[in-house]
């Protein structure tokens, strides 16, 4: 599973594949609705793979979560951002036991399960690429 390309842009909702990059930013696209529109440098863009949660001994990339969330429901979708707060605490409480309650909020949650289900969606989780990528860089 490679996220290089997949992006949170702060303020918008879901979340964007990078088409290309332009002088001002960068043209992106909806992973929900397919819509392009640009996003601008002045906006914070992020790339999931360089996303971390905050844990009590260290922090966790999203990549991580996401494998762990994808081992428990068998690929399929998980927990709706839009269930009770108790049911999204509980429900981390089992992909990330270790996860810094002081830290991580439940806006951070929503947007986890929210992100995974879109992935998911796109055909963008696969187990097996990361396994790969690590066998090509011990070869060199």
């Amino acid at each position: 599973m490679d996220l290089t390309g997949i992006l949170a842009i702060t303020g918008k909702p879901g979340l964007y594949k990078l088409i290309s990059q332009t002088k001002s930013g960068a043209l992106v696209e909806s992973l929900v609705d397919k819509k392009r529109m640009p996003a601008f440098a002045h906006e914070r863009i992020s790339s999931l793979k360089d996303i971390t949660m905050f844990g009590n001994d260290e922090d966790k990339p999203l990549i991580d979560i996401f494998q762990n969330i994808y081992k428990i429901e068998d690929g399929k979708e998980c927990i709706s951002h839009k269930s009770s707060d108790k049911e999204l605490k509980d429900y981390m409480e089992k992909v990330f036991p270790d996860y810094d309650k002081e830290r991580v909020h439940l806006s951070d949650m929503k947007k986890l399960f929210s992100w995974y289900n879109i992935l998911l969606s796109n055909n963008l989780i696969d187990l097996e690429q990361p396994q790969q990528e690590e066998e090509k860089q011990e070869e060199n």
